[in-house]
């Protein structure tokens, strides 16, 4: 009956020291867990942060090139207009030397 006691307690001391070291098992697991739940908490807030930039980039991207449109139509616009003024001034320096070549003929 003492052998079985004895045996009963160091069974019961070996089940202590077990749960003591399921334990601290168990707490860093816990704390790995909580480590990890907090990194992928601050991941998801610098992944949203970058979307919203990378969305804010695209819009500005957006923005510019429809200015951009604008101005090549201006530019075109421009263009033409030039053309035409330095296709109009031409024929008023042709039309001026013409001019004064017939009035150096007439003796002016």
């Amino acid at each position: 009956m003492e052998e079985m006691r004895k045996d009963r307690q160091n069974e019961l001391s070996e089940l202590k020291t077990k749960l003591r070291e399921t334990e601290v098992i168990l707490n860093g697991t816990k704390k790995i867990v909580e480590d990890g739940f907090q990194k992928i908490q601050e991941l998801q807030k610098e992944l949203d942060r970058v979307k919203k930039e990378n969305n804010d980039s695209f819009n500005r991207i957006a923005e510019l090139c429809e200015v951009n449109e604008r101005h090549q139509e201006i530019n075109g616009k421009l263009q033409t207009m030039l053309t035409e003024l330095q296709e109009e001034n031409k024929k008023l320096h042709d039309h001026l030397n013409k001019q004064v070549e017939n009035a150096r003929k007439s003796g002016m």
